[in-house]
């Protein structure tokens, strides 16, 4: 590569990169502005909302169960065998508590919706966008934003604090099976250490942290299906950048949104 192009390339590439980020601005404040408008005149598509829901829901309810299982598990094994080397075992279940509610259940919840609902979402406007029926929506009159993306949307939004709850009422469940049955922790010593360090704040900002990711998700996947092109190879690329920038977002999404919790609600320690 010469001199010339990687300049070119590098002068090139934050002007895109911030064309991007303007479109996404404006692909949001669209996406709220129909939302809330809709819903207050009563306009909101019911029966495409809960379609998209159960959609979403079949692509990523069951991973979410078996994703809970292992990180409640091993957050109950790794920590398990320290805390029996210093003696205390008593406090397995706060391992849980800060673990899988703090942190593991909404970075599963995020990566599943980034990767199975985003993939979903990139792909059917972006097939969409290649057989230009985004562009017949537009002729007849009607936004594909307020068509096609307000509901998935809303659906998305919908189901992120059940797959949130679900993979923290399994990953704790787990966590607690391995605990009484592999490092002999009473069943009641669990739940009174996990009541002591984990708090409904915790699980607030769990929750909290999912609906931002799905919003985020929905946002990228539907930025990058409506602007598919190029055939199925464009439907591809726009379902792996879907898949990827959700991932890196979601990412530095969790650790701003962490930080801004252990500074204004900080760890209580028992």
């Amino acid at each position: 590569m010469s001199i010339a192009a990687v300049g070119k390339y590098l002068k090139d590439t934050p002007i895109r990169s911030l064309a991007t980020l303007g479109r996404s601005g404006e692909l949001a404040v669209n996406i709220l502005k129909y939302t809330v408008s809709d819903t207050i005149a009563l306009r909101l598509p019911l029966e495409e909302v809960a379609t998209q829901m159960w959609k979403l829901l079949k692509v990523t309810a069951l991973p979410a169960l078996l994703m809970a299982v292992p990180i409640g598990a091993e957050v109950s094994v790794q920590v398990g065998g320290i805390m029996n080397q210093v003696g205390a075992n008593s406090l397995a279940g706060a391992a849980s508590g800060l673990g899988v509610v703090g942190q593991g259940a909404p970075m599963a919840a995020g990566l599943l919706m980034s990767g199975a609902a985003a993939s979903a979402i990139a792909s059917d406007l972006g097939a969409r966008a290649i057989r230009e029926e985004i562009e017949a929506i537009r002729v007849m009159g009607i936004d594909p934003v307020q068509r096609l993306v307000v509901p998935r949307f809303i659906a998305m939004v919908a189901i992120a604090p059940m797959l949130c709850i679900v993979i923290v009422a399994a990953g704790v469940a787990a966590g607690l099976v391995i605990s009484a049955n592999v490092n002999d922790v009473v069943p009641g010593s669990f739940w009174q250490s996990f009541g002591s360090f984990a708090t409904p704040t915790d699980l607030v900002f769990s929750v909290l942290k999912s609906v931002i990711f799905a919003a985020l998700v929905v946002l990228i996947a539907s930025l990058r299906g409506l602007e598919a092109k190029g055939g199925p190879k464009g439907v591809a690329n726009a379902v792996n950048a879907s898949v990827v920038l959700s991932v890196f977002c979601i990412f530095m999404t969790n650790l701003v949104v962490s930080q801004i919790q252990m500074m204004f609600f900080p760890a209580r320690l028992a």
